[in-house]
């Protein structure tokens, strides 16, 4: 076979962040070529049980924008204001993500939105290979090897490689074997179950469709997500092992249906109402597990680099995962249109997007002791309150750090210091109030341009 031409590229993986790269690069004029393991999944479902929903936000829409996909997708998306907090004594409250509904997220089905990728990546002249898994790569010869379920090997030269196969990458491995980089996985002792709630008999939702429901129980949680077909997906996080001394419920202990049925009945009632097939999904769908993925280097030279979590792999809870890959796609595209030179290209996207995903990585963490434990707590309230009064005061120095990350193109490495400071702030301002009528606000406003530098001008599209 003859070796690849100049301005080729192969992608492992036709996932999400495959397909939206896939089609960016296709649509600046590289002849691209994408290998996929899994059957094609516009033929058949393949994500039962598996994080079914995403949080499409502004990072997120820019890259669909660039890649021309970013209606199609919209189509069938279902907008979320903001978190709808159901409490222990069944009062629920709708804190918002943003100012308006113009600062919200989308609840995007996985499966759909792999679909609508890939026809895109087709229609821009992206070549598609399915059921042809990576199984080994020579470096030095540049051939990769291919496995399907035919059992038969295929060897198929290639000029680089780009690893978008998700965090169990067979690429890494492969450029694990070439070089070290310095990888390492931590793990939540926490889990997870995919259920559902159906529509109401005449075909609507059953609860407010517009928000991200969350059940929050100190050390365990349940959350919710609409679809587009007037469904919710909620998923079930507990600890892999119960503490009977603290209440607190695990996997160890919730092992059944019938156990789940009962743990939901006891601890999230109004939901259990609304799944009539607990038993029965939490007994077909998977445990999944929880961990982040850390890598020192993602290239090797200008052979091979790899992308969103096939890179950094993060916890789902600050929705962001998919995002920050899409971000991932359009830097690499930007860095390839910058230079000839593939290892210049990738050793710049590394030292730009690194530390940006480690910001994320680390916010993600933050966010899940957030949601499980701060939502329903008398201090975080009337933080958010006087955040959201600040953001109003001062937009042009105090932005809410989730309004950094979800609504802004803002580095994520900047939203987590700045947020830091923020937080420190509205600890301080608080300390001793339970309402903010008693705040001294002049003392507060100078509290503010003391400590924060006005940002620069808004950098969200028009």
């Amino acid at each position: 076979m003859n070796p690849p031409n100049d301005r080729h590229l192969t992608i492992i993986g036709a996932g999400l962040a495959g397909a939206v790269l896939a089609t960016l690069l296709a649509r600046r004029g590289w002849d691209v070529e994408v290998y996929e393991k899994r059957d094609d999944p516009r033929k058949r479902d393949l994500e039962r049980g598996r994080s079914i929903n995403l949080a499409l936000a502004e990072r997120g829409r820019n890259a669909l924008r660039q890649a021309g996909a970013d209606e199609a997708v919209m189509a069938q998306a279902v907008m979320m204001r903001g978190r709808m907090v159901h409490f222990a004594d069944g009062r629920t409250d709708l804190q918002r993500y943003g100012r308006d509904d113009s600062e919200v997220i989308w609840s995007v089905h996985r499966g759909e939105l792999n679909r609508i990728l890939l026809d895109i990546a087709e229609r821009a002249g992206a070549r598609l290979h399915f059921d042809l898994g990576l199984q080994s790569v020579d470096f030095d010869n540049r051939i990769a090897h291919y496995g399907g379920r035919d059992g038969q090997s295929r060897a198929i030269p290639f000029r680089t490689l780009i690893g978008a196969d998700g965090a169990g990458s067979s690429l890494r491995q492969a450029m694990a074997a070439e070089t070290d980089l310095r990888e390492r996985s931590d793990f939540l002792d926490h889990s997870y179950k995919e259920l559902e709630i159906p529509p109401s008999p005449g075909g609507d939702f059953l609860i407010e469709p517009n928000a991200l429901h969350i059940w929050p129980r100190g050390r365990y949680m349940c959350i919710a997500l609409p679809n587009d077909e007037q469904t919710f997906t909620v998923t079930l996080f507990l600890p892999n092992a119960a503490d009977p001394e603290a209440g607190v419920p695990g996997f160890d202990t919730i092992r059944t249906g019938a156990d789940a049925r009962a743990l939901f009945d006891r601890e999230f009632p109004d939901a259990s109402a609304l799944i009539p097939r607990l038993e029965q999904d939490f007994d077909g769908n998977p445990t999944g597990v929880l961990g982040t993925l850390y890598l020192d280097r993602w290239h090797l030279d200008g052979r091979a680099v790899l992308v969103g979590d096939a890179a950094h792999a993060m916890v789902p809870f600050h929705g962001q995962g998919m995002n920050c890959a899409f971000e991932d796609c359009v830097a690499l595209a930007e860095h390839l249109d910058r230079t000839a030179d593939r290892a210049t290209a990738f050793a710049a996207f590394q030292a730009e997007r690194l530390p940006n995903a480690r910001a994320i990585q680390h916010m993600a963490l933050e966010n899940y002791l957030e949601m499980r434990d701060r939502v329903d707590d008398d201090d975080y309230l009337i933080q958010r309150a006087l955040e959201r009064l600040l953001a109003e005061r001062h937009p042009d120095r105090f932005v809410p750090r989730y309004a950094m990350v979800t609504f802004r193109h803002i580095p994520y490495a900047v939203a987590l210091e700045r947020g830091n400071i923020q937080r420190e702030l509205l600890v301080e301002l608080t300390r001793g109030h339970q309402r903010l009528d008693t705040l001294d606000w002049d003392s507060v406003d100078a509290a503010v341009r003391a400590r924060l530098a006005s940002l620069p001008g808004d950098d969200r599209p028009a």
